[in-house]
C-alpha cells in the first residue's frame, strides 16, 4: 500500500524537535510510536486501550495516573516504560532541571514541562506513572500520548537506562544533559536513509527496521513483529515522495494508491474525470494557510527597520480575498477569509470572537494606503521581500504571484523566495533567512496549543514576535479549564495580534483526498494527523 503526503522527505525519527515537527515527518512517525490516544475523524479524543490507560485521581490539584499495558514493547524488545515518559518530560526543558540553558534540548514545545513542573512521579523502569498540574490545564487529555526510546538515548549517551531515569527523579542536571546532544541530532537523516537500525526501535504498527529508502523517491515500512496492538491489515506500508501537482497522474497510473493533493480546481476535476477507478472524498480542515512577519533583526519588518508601518503597508497590499476567490472558492464554495488564528470560519463561535478582534481594515486592497505607509516605515527605494516557503509548491507559487502582482504596485519588490528546503533542519524557515514565511499551521481543536507559536521565546514562533500582553493572555487560557475565560482571552489574543500585525491568516485548507476504489478503511479526517491517521487499517478488497 502506499501513500503520498508531498515531496517532501521524511528526515527525522525524534518530530519532537524544532527543527523536524512537521507534516511529512509526522505522517511517517505515526506508524512508528503507539500511545495513550488518537485523534478520531472530528477532532474528539479516543484512548488506546490496548496500550494502557489514564484516569484523573485528584482534581486539585490535577492529577493523573498512567498505566502502561504489559504488553507494551518496543520492536527490539525492550518494554515500554515510564523511563521514556520522564525523557518525554525532561526534553521540554522543565525548570526544576536547569531549564533550557543548562539541559540543551531543542524541542518545538516547552508545555509538558512548563505545566508540569515536577517529574512524574514513577519509579525506573515502571509501567506506571502519576503526573500532577500545579495549575489547571486545559489540554492536559492530549499532553501525554507516546514517547521516544530512552533507553536508546541513554546508551548512545554514555548511561544506563534506569540511572538515566534515576537522574530525571532526583533532579541531577548534570546527567540529564548528557543526553541532548544525541535527541537533538541522533535521530536525524541527513543522508536519508537509516544508518544505525538499532537506534529507530518501533513501538507501533510499522517499523524502519528493514525498511527500504530510495532516495528523493520513496519510504518502505515493514511490519512491526513484536507489534501488541491490531495486526495492521497491509503488509507493507510506502510513502512516496511525490509533489502535490504529480499525484493524481501517480494515482491514475497505479504508482500510488492514497493521495491527499493540495485542493485545486484542477484536482478536483480530474479526480472526477476517474469515478471509474477512483474514489473521492472531500470537505473542511482544521489547516489553514498564513503569511507571517519575520520580527528578528535584519528583516525589513523588524521594529528596528520598518516596523508596524511595513507591516500595514504589506497587509494592505496583499490581494488575500483575491487568493481566496481564485484558488479556493472553486473547490469550497462556501470558503471565506480567514480572519482569525484560533478559529475557523466553519466553528460555531467564530464570527463572535471576530467581531471582538478585527473590524476588516485589511481585508480589501488599498495600494494608495500601502504606499503612505510604506513612506511612513522610512525604508528607502523599492522595498525587497523574500517571501519563503517550500518548493515545489504550485497554488503557493500562485499565492506569491498574486501578492507581488499587488505589492510591487505599492513600492515593495516581491522576490519568491520558494525553497525544496525551507522546513529542514538549518533551513530558510528555522534560520530566519526570509522576510514573510508562507506555510499552513495545522490545528485539532485544542485549546492551549497556540502558546508556543504567539508567545515571547515560544519553540514555534519562527519570526520572534514579542508581546507582554499576548504571552498574559496566553498564560490565563494554559491555567484554568474554564471556557469562559478560554473565549474572554481568545478575543485579547485576536485582537492584539492583528493590532501588532504578528501576521495574515488567509484560508483554511479544503481537504481533498483520492483514493483507489479498490481498498476500504480509507478516512479522510478534518484534524492534522492527515488520510494516513488509519493507514495501518487500509487494505484491498478481496
Amino acid at each position: 500500500m502506499s501513500f503520498s503526503s508531498g515531496s517532501e522527505q521524511y528526515n527525522a525519527y525524534n518530530g519532537e524537535a524544532s527543527s523536524t515537527n512537521s507534516t511529512y515527518n509526522a505522517v511517517v512517525d505515526n506508524q512508528l510510536f503507539s500511545g495513550f490516544w488518537y485523534w478520531g475523524t472530528d477532532g474528539t479524543v479516543y484512548p488506546n486501550t490496548w496500550f494502557g490507560s489514564y484516569k484523573v485521581t485528584s482534581e486539585k490539584p490535577l492529577t493523573v495516573e498512567y498505566t502502561i499495558s504489559d504488553n507494551a514493547v518496543w520492536s527490539d524488545g525492550t518494554p515500554v516504560t515510564s523511563n521514556d515518559y520522564l525523557l518525554e518530560w525532561a526534553s521540554s526543558n522543565p525548570e526544576p532541571l536547569g531549564g533550557a540553558k543548562k539541559l540543551g534540548f531543542d524541542p518545538v514545545s516547552d508545555t509538558f514541562g512548563k505545566y508540569v513542573p515536577e517529574a512524574p512521579k514513577t519509579e525506573p523502569g515502571s509501567k506506571t506513572f502519576t503526573v500532577t498540574y500545579p495549575e489547571p490545564y486545559p489540554d492536559w487529555e492530549i499532553m501525554i500520548n507516546s514517547a521516544l526510546p530512552s533507553h536508546i538515548a541513554a546508551k548512545q549517551s554514555g548511561l544506563d537506562p534506569d540511572q538515566l531515569a534515576q537522574a530525571i527523579l532526583s533532579g541531577d542536571t548534570a546527567t540529564v544533559a548528557k543526553v541532548s546532544k544525541f535527541w537533538n541530532t541522533g535521530w536525524l537523516f541527513k543522508n536519508y536513509k537509516v544508518e544505525d537500525e538499532s537506534l529507530v526501535p518501533s513501538s507501533g504498527p510499522y517499523t524502519l527496521q528493514g525498511s527500504t529508502w530510495q532516495e528523493g523517491e520513496s519510504l518502505g515500512l515493514l511490519p512491526n513483529d513484536k507489534f501488541y496492538g491490531p495486526a495492521p491489515a497491509t503488509k507493507n506500508l510506502t510513502f512516496k515522495f511525490v509533489a502535490p501537482e504529480a499525484q493524481v497522474q501517480a494515482l491514475q497510473n497505479g504508482d500510488i494508491n492514497v493521495i491527499e493533493p493540495q485542493a485545486t480546481v484542477d484536482t478536483v476535476d480530474q479526480l472526477q474525470g476517474m469515478s471509474d477507478t477512483i474514489a473521492m472524498e472531500t470537505g473542511d480542515e482544521m489547516t489553514w494557510e498564513h503569511l507571517d512577519y519575520n520580527f528578528a533583526k535584519g528583516s525589513v519588518f523588524a521594529d528596528d527597520a520598518g516596523g508596524l508601518a511595513a507591516r500595514e503597508a504589506f497587509a494592505l497590499c496583499v490581494p488575500r480575498q483575491q487568493i481566496v476567490q481564485n484558488l479556493i472558492q472553486p473547490i469550497n464554495p462556501n470558503a471565506k477569509l480567514m480572519n482569525l488564528r484560533e478559529r475557523f470560519p466553519f466553528q460555531k463561535d467564530y464570527q463572535d470572537v471576530l467581531d471582538a478582534a478585527y473590524d476588516g481594515r485589511y481585508d480589501k486592497v488599498d495600494i494608495a494606503a500601502a504606499k503612505q505607509k510604506l513612506a511612513d516605515s522610512g525604508l528607502k527605494g523599492k522595498v525587497d521581500v523574500r517571501i519563503g516557503y517550500s518548493a515545489p509548491n504550485q497554488r503557493r507559487t500562485d499565492e506569491v504571484t498574486s501578492i507581488k502582482s499587488s505589492c510591487d504596485e505599492a513600492g515593495f519588490n516581491i522576490i519568491d523566495s520558494g525553497d525544496p528546503k525551507f522546513f529542514e533542519d538549518g533551513g530558510p524557515l528555522s534560520s530566519g533567512d526570509w522576510d514573510i514565511a508562507l506555510f499552513a499551521w495545522a490545528g485539532s481543536g485544542q485549546i492551549a496549543s497556540g502558546q508556543p507559536i504567539y508567545s515571547t521565546g515560544g519553540g514555534q514562533n519562527f519570526g520572534k514576535f514579542s508581546n507582554k500582553e499576548v504571552d498574559a493572555a496566553w498564560n490565563k487560557i494554559a491555567t484554568t479549564t474554564d471556557p469562559t475565560v478560554h473565549e474572554e482571552q481568545i478575543k485579547v489574543i485576536e485582537k492584539l495580534l492583528w493590532d501588532n500585525l504578528y501576521g495574515l491568516p488567509i484560508f483554511a485548507h479544503p481537504g481533498i483526498v483520492g483514493y483507489d476504489k479498490t481498498l476500504q478503511n480509507v478516512r479522510m479526517t478534518s484534524v492534522q494527523t492527515g488520510v494516513s491517521w488509519n493507514a495501518e487499517q487500509w487494505v484491498r478488497a478481496s
